[in-house]
């Protein structure tokens, strides 16, 4: 039986190596292509250790966690993602930063991405936030690593709500599978009002 629960605190704390790991392992693949690093992780997920607001979903199989997803104030993400807001007219501190959603592939379909995205939308709420957000990876229709048959997930989001916001592009920088180092990649912001 699957599991959705909610983190926070040091409980939040002691589930980070394990996302961690789930973020190396699901983001291998297309669109992210990300060449996962141990010493890159603790430090991107830093954040979420030191935001008292932040949460994360995790999803558990037995004691496995198999999908989680986490959120912030984006004020907390403002040196990464909050230039990307600057034409916007939105101060950041009405904003809510869901950030990754990952989730093993033979979990999907049940649910469990709907369940990640109401309980951060919920935490928002909570919080006084006005808006949610968050980023997804820009890659051309023809990138040469594009799977068959890939589908994006677009559609999942309209349904939720949410848009990309005209304009607003972020851009994150990581390693690809095979690179030697880092490069820039585009991130549409996505937006919905609370």
């Amino acid at each position: 039986m699957i599991r959705v629960e909610r983190l926070t605190g040091a409980a939040l704390a002691r589930a980070l190596p394990d996302v961690a790991r789930l973020r190396i392992e699901v983001f291998r693949a297309y669109p992210y292509l990300y060449e996962g690093d141990a010493a890159y992780e603790e430090r991107y997920l830093q954040v979420y250790r030191d935001s008292a607001d932040a949460i994360l979903v995790g999803a558990y199989d037995g004691a496995r966690l198999i999908g989680a997803a986490t959120g912030a104030p984006m004020e907390d993400h403002a040196d990464d993602f909050g230039a990307a807001f600057a034409e916007s007219g939105i101060a950041l501190e009405r904003i809510f930063y869901c950030a990754e959603s990952v989730l093993l592939p033979e979990y999907r379909g049940q649910g469990i991405g709907h369940r990640f995205f109401d309980l951060r939308e919920a935490q928002a709420r909570e919080l006084g936030r006005d808006y949610a957000a968050f980023c997804s990876v820009v890659r051309p229709k023809d990138h040469p690593a594009r799977p068959d048959g890939y589908q994006p997930l677009d559609d999942f989001w309209h349904k939720r709500g949410y848009a990309p916001l005209s304009g607003a592009v972020a851009q994150f920088n990581w390693r690809e599978i095979g690179a030697a180092q880092e490069s820039a990649h585009d991130l549409q912001v996505w937006m919905r009002a609370l």
